[in-house]
């Protein structure tokens, strides 16, 4: 059996200009989820761009050549549909859901939005402040503030060190002709891909995108260089909060370079109840309420990420014990624990088989990173190769590197030693 060949259902045109419409038909749904991915984000924006992707994700609906804003919404939500974005590090997303009859009428409303935005100087005072109270927010939550230590400790001054969000003096100073600047720039055919997901005719999908699209001008792809990983250790304390929230990590290969055993390694040691992260540290040691662990990948780089917010007393014996537990992981093969780690798996990944925007989100991606959208059987049948061996290994070669360690919140004052402890490999 060939788990690599393409799912029936799924179907990838590439257009001379180098926009690729993808569309996953699903008979069985109602709706239709009707998305354009734009290959840009934060890590491709310099310092003193940082933060432009999200302004641009947020002035796109402000205003086209033929619609104002109030126009763009009432259009949408008088078919019923529901119209959103996100910017990501690794890419922004426009998306419109609603009814199935209507989707090429979506693909034809966000390529009015995503090409021909003008980005009204006066929307753009007023979105500003929107956006700068979006930082705000960010700002005083210490669980947001310990993954921006976090991040920049992994990465350095790499734009995978960078916020998706910017930084508060580049908000403030953006104009439009920045804005219409990286746009020019960022967007071209060779970075986007046309999505939709529902009861659709993939011929008339792929008709309506090439109308709507087909004159994009190409440009290059926009390319990305993997960071050097960094390490260390950081701390902030923030006035007003009782807990201590932290963040560390180590790591792992990003979505370009075999990811696998790191996914399957983050899933046995810290997801569900029963894995050996909660089972010590909340459930036997009662440490924390809150802790959890996640493989967070991009595609030139990852990391290996163990969250917690505990009390201030409880930092040091929580830092020992996940110590402990990942030199243990990398010591032995856990048989048992790999088994319910692939079954978790499995299941989260039928869970976004369920979900058709987050389907298209993967397979964009997918696109992105490798070119051609994988079948479920063949991530399935990438996760079942992972060994008890492999897992052990990459336990081992994460713990080959220098943790880095982020601490916001109420940071006790001992909390070097346990920082030191920690780090010392």
């Amino acid at each position: 059996m060939d788990d690599s060949r393409p799912d029936p259902d799924t179907t990838v045109a590439a257009l001379p200009n180098g926009v690729r419409v993808l569309v996953l038909r699903l008979p069985h749904v109602g709706s239709a989820s009707v998305s354009v991915f734009v290959r840009t984000g934060s890590l491709h924006e310099s310092p003193k761009l940082n933060g432009i992707s999200h302004v641009v994700e947020h002035m796109a609906f402000k205003g086209t050549a033929t619609r104002s804003c109030q126009q763009i919404n009432l259009d949408a939500e008088r078919l019923g549909a529901e119209v959103n974005a996100h910017t990501d590090k690794d890419h922004t997303a426009f998306h419109m859901r609603g009814m199935a009859r209507d989707a090429a009428q979506f693909v034809r409303m966000l390529a009015d939005i995503v090409r021909h935005s003008t980005f009204p100087e006066t929307e753009l005072e007023r979105e500003r402040q929107v956006i700068l109270q979006e930082l705000t927010e960010e700002e005083d939550d210490p669980l947001s503030e310990a993954f921006r230590l976090f991040d920049r400790l992994c990465f350095g001054m790499h734009p995978a060190g960078q916020p998706v969000i910017g930084t508060r003096r580049n908000i403030e100073r953006f104009t439009r002709a920045d804005l219409l600047d990286y746009v020019q720039r960022q967007y071209g055919g060779a970075n986007v891909v046309v999505g939709v997901a529902g009861d659709v005719r993939p011929d008339e999908i792929v008709r309506v995108a090439e109308a709507a699209f087909g004159d994009m001008p190409r440009g290059e792809p926009n390319a990305l260089h993997a960071p050097a990983y960094e390490g260390g250790a950081r701390t902030r304390r923030m006035a007003g909060s009782s807990q201590t929230h932290v963040v560390l990590g180590w790591p792992v290969p990003g979505l370009a370079d075999a990811p696998e055993a790191a996914i399957v390694a983050a899933t046995l040691f810290g997801e569900g109840m029963s894995s050996p992260l909660l089972d010590r540290v909340r459930e036997r040691l009662g440490l924390a309420y809150y802790t959890a662990c996640s493989a967070d990948l991009l595609p030139v780089c990852g990391q290996f990420v163990i969250e917690a917010s505990t009390s201030p007393g409880h930092v040091g014996p929580l830092l020992a014990e996940v110590k402990h537990l990942l030199v243990d992981h990398a010591g032995h093969a856990d048989s048992a624990g790999l088994q319910r780690a692939r079954n978790q798996i499995a299941v989260r990944r039928l869970r976004t088989q369920e979900r058709p925007h987050r389907r298209l989100e993967e397979a964009a991606q997918d696109l992105f990173v490798h070119g051609r959208v994988r079948s479920p059987a063949e991530l399935a049948a990438r996760i079942d190769a992972v060994s008890a061996e492999d897992v052990r290994a990459a336990f081992e070669r994460m713990l080959g590197a220098r943790a880095a360690v982020a601490m916001a919140g109420a940071v006790p004052r001992a909390a070097s030693h346990a920082l030191t402890t920690l780090l010392d490999r």
